[in-house]
């Protein structure tokens, strides 16, 4: 890590007449549009799509003297100072390229919430990563409110960071959920902790190329005042780490599924231990909980508790509280949710493995699986999963758009595996693919749904996607 002093701050804008252009209306860009308005900037909205809920949420903007065009997000309007764009508008758009012509800043909602913090600002613990973001900021809130701390997990995961920042609501501490595209417009940021829960190709037609998307996600540790939170498996993160410009006295903290160096958290005989935060981290350790206290105890969920209890730790908050915090826990659905058991086999939903990264952890869970996957590739490639995941594999269901990127895989490193394909993108092919599933199945199998790909060739997000096989279980049930 850098050892430079930098400013945790950030310098104060004056929003009194300034023009500020809002790119794109929906969770960020309204509020985003509000924020200003009040502090009195002269506000235009832009947004690419004109549609019936466009046109309403407009409406009420300009009610308030907002001005807004639809259907036209790529022409820079006149004069202005600042744009504040919502964080999926890719950098690549007209209207970022004509900005930058014109030398006017770009801000994303992230940035405008830590600029307009008030000065008694609260504390950000910071989580990023391809995959397990959300559910390690849940464990983190949760954690931190087994402590006593008025806390809640915002960001990326849904609360706006703005509707925290500005609220009525008081807070001791945030816990913040940051993709790499709110990290993109974020250059401000400093937070007091933070972690790269893991990096693995993800949102490349996006960012460009993994070098971008990786130095993205590597802006959240840049002035970190106490800890930058690393995973030890995932060398790539702490690289990260290294290349940091932090304040003096910040620590690298490790995490480990196995037993922690000092400076590390990790795992002994079935206990979470901290050898970070403890005196004498030579010599010592802290048990902070057991295995059985994670739910679902797969090994990647347990790397996420070891995340959320280090930023938790930075924070300073006592071992019980990482025990009870971990045990009050419960993840979200469709996060390798149990669902039922049928003849002796089970049945998981892990419909939020959009990626490859996230369906190998989910797949590295289970013995023997019958797996249903495919949809939407996004540009991923799957020998390296496949190759990783064979002996895990008793047979293979597949369905999507682009399932026959996977049927390749297979065929080059699991021949033997014995796979279904589906030629089927409507919502009942879930149906069939579980019907089909549980033909091949025999007891003591896992009956997996961690499609790899996104969900929308077939659904309208990963949620109903998981919905359709958990209804599907239900009708084999019947």
């Amino acid at each position: 890590m850098g050892s430079g002093k930098v400013t945790t701050g950030s310098a104060p804008f004056d929003f009194q007449g300034k023009h500020v252009t809002v790119a794109g209306l929906g969770v960020s860009g309204v509020p985003a549009a509000r924020a200003l308005h009040a502090r009195g900037a002269i506000v235009t909205v832009v947004n690419d799509g004109d549609d019936a809920r466009a046109r309403e949420q407009a409406e009420g903007l300009e009610a308030l003297g907002v001005t807004v065009r639809l259907g036209d997000g790529a022409t820079l309007p006149e004069g202005t100072e600042l744009i504040v764009t919502a964080p999926g508008w890719q950098p690549g758009k007209p209207l970022f390229q004509a900005a930058a012509e014109a030398d006017v800043p770009v801000w994303g909602d992230v940035e405008l919430a830590w600029r307009l913090r008030g000065p008694d600002a609260v504390p950000w613990l910071a989580v990023t990563g391809t995959n397990g973001k959300t559910t390690t900021v849940q464990m983190l809130a949760s954690i931190l409110k087994a402590a006593g701390l008025r806390t809640a997990a915002v960001g990326n995961i849904g609360v706006s960071l703005l509707d925290a920042v500005l609220g009525e609501e008081t807070y001791d501490v945030l816990a913040v959920e940051l993709s790499s595209y709110q990290l993109h417009w974020a250059p401000s940021l400093r937070a007091h902790s933070a972690v790269v829960l893991n990096l693995a190709p993800d949102h490349l037609d996006w960012h460009g190329s993994m070098a971008a998307y990786a130095a993205d996600k590597g802006r959240i540790y840049e002035g970190n005042r106490v800890a930058c939170v690393y995973n030890v498996a995932d060398r790539a993160t702490e690289d990260l780490v290294r290349e940091a410009d932090v304040e003096e006295g910040c620590r690298a903290i490790g995490f480990t599924l196995g037993t922690p160096g000092p400076s590390q958290l990790g795992v002994v005989d079935g206990i979470l231990v901290d050898r970070a935060f403890v005196e004498n981290r030579q010599k010592n350790a802290q048990e902070l909980a057991e295995v059985s206290d994670v739910r679902p105890p797969a090994p990647h969920n347990i790397a996420n508790a070891l995340a959320a209890a280090a930023l938790a730790r930075a924070f300073g908050v006592p071992a019980q509280a990482v025990r009870d915090g971990l045990r009050a826990f419960r993840p979200d659905a469709h996060r390798i949710e149990h669902v039922a058991d049928l003849d002796g086999v089970a049945y998981v939903d892990d419909s939020k493995a959009t990626n490859t990264h996230a369906a190998q952890a989910s797949l590295a869970a289970y013995d023997s699986i019958v797996w249903i996957a495919g949809g939407l590739a996004k540009g991923a490639t799957f020998d390296e999963l496949v190759a990783a995941s064979a002996e895990h594999l008793r047979a293979v269901v597949l369905i999507g758009a682009d399932r026959a990127l996977i049927r390749e895989a297979l065929a080059r490193h699991a021949p033997e595996v014995p796979v279904v394909d589906l030629d089927r993108t409507d919502t009942g092919a879930m149906l069939q693919a579980v019907t089909e599933a549980k033909r091949l199945a025999v007891a003591g199998d896992t009956v997996l749904l961690a499609p790899a790909c996104a969900s929308m060739d077939m659904f309208t997000n990963y949620n109903q996607r998981g919905d359709a096989f958990a209804t599907a279980v239900g009708e084999l049930r019947a």
